[in-house]
C-alpha cells in the first residue's frame, strides 16, 4: 500500500500536475513513518483524488453539452470516436469545439453570399425596372442596359470635353450648356440672314423672301430657254454666246 501510495504522491507532487491540484495538508500527519523517519505525506491524497473523481464526472457533463451544441451547429458530425468509449479525453472536447469554431468561422465567411430570396428579390427588381417578362429575357436586357449605358458613358465624357467641363459636371450642367450654345448659334444665324438680306425687321425679311418668290421662277424659266436655245447646258456659257452672235 505504501509502495502505491507513494506512487500516486509523486504523480501528484510531478511538474505535470496542475499546481492547484496539489496542497499539503495543514492539519495533524497520520502515523505514516518512512525509513528516514520523516513524514510520508500522504494525507491529502484522498482530497485529491476526490477532486480528480469530480472532474472526471464533470467531464462527461460538459461532453453531453458540447455534443448537444454539436447537433445544432454541425449535424453533419454525426461520428463521434469517443462515443462508444467509457472515458473521456480532453482531446475528445477539443475535437467538438474545433468543429464548433470552424463551423462558426465558415458561417462568418460566407455571410455576406446573398441568400435565395434576395437574389429572387433582386431579379424581380430587375425586370419590374426594365420591363422584363420573363426570365429567359434578363440576360438580354442586362446586356442591352449595359451596351446603353457605355454608350451614354462615353457621349458624355465626349461632351464634357467638347464643352470643357469638369468630369464632374451633372448631366443637368452639361444640358443646360448645350442650350446656350444652340441659342447663341440661332442668334448669329438671324443676324446673319438680317446682313444678307439688308434688314433688321422681321417684316422687312418676309417681305424680301416674298419679292425672291416673285421674282426667282420667272428668271429661272427664262434661263432654261436660253441655255436651250442656245444649245448650251452651263449659265456660264450664256454670255460668251451671245456675244458671238453678234
Amino acid at each position: 500500500v505504501l509502495k502505491v501510495l507513494s506512487h500516486i504522491d509523486s504523480i501528484l507532487r510531478s511538474p505535470r500536475a496542475p499546481p492547484l491540484i496539489y496542497r499539503r495538508s495543514k492539519g495533524p500527519v497520520q502515523n505514516c513513518i518512512k525509513e528516514n523517519g520523516q513524514e510520508c505525506g500522504f494525507e491529502h491524497l484522498p482530497l485529491t483524488i476526490e477532486m480528480w473523481a469530480d472532474q472526471l464526472m464533470a467531464l462527461k457533463d460538459l461532453h453531453g453539452s458540447l455534443r448537444k451544441l454539436s447537433l445544432e451547429l454541425v449535424p453533419w458530425h454525426t461520428a463521434d470516436p469517443q462515443d462508444n468509449r467509457e472515458s473521456l479525453r480532453v482531446e475528445d472536447l477539443q475535437f467538438l469545439v474545433d468543429a464548433i469554431l470552424e463551423e462558426i468561422e465558415n458561417k462568418e465567411k460566407s455571410s455576406q453570399t446573398p441568400s435565395l430570396p434576395t437574389l429572387f428579390a433582386i431579379v424581380s427588381h430587375f425586370q419590374k425596372l426594365f420591363d422584363v417578362n420573363s426570365l429567359n429575357g434578363v440576360y438580354p436586357r442586362m446586356n442591352e442596359v449595359y451596351t446603353k449605358l457605355g454608350e451614354m458613358t462615353n457621349a458624355m465624357r465626349n461632351l464634357h470635353e467638347l464643352l470643357e467641363l469638369d468630369s464632374s459636371a451633372p448631366p443637368t450642367v452639361v444640358v443646360d450648356t448645350v442650350g446656350k450654345l444652340c441659342d447663341i448659334i440661332n442668334e448669329n444665324v438671324t443676324e446673319q440672314v438680317q446682313q444678307l438680306l439688308g434688314t433688321q425687321d422681321i417684316h422687312s425679311i418676309i417681305n424680301k423672301l416674298e419679292e425672291h418668290e416673285c421674282f426667282f421662277p420667272p428668271f429661272q424659266a427664262l434661263i432654261q430657254d436660253l441655255l436651250c436655245l442656245l444649245g448650251i447646258s452651263n449659265v456660264d456659257d450664256i454670255l460668251p454666246t451671245v456675244r458671238n452672235l453678234k
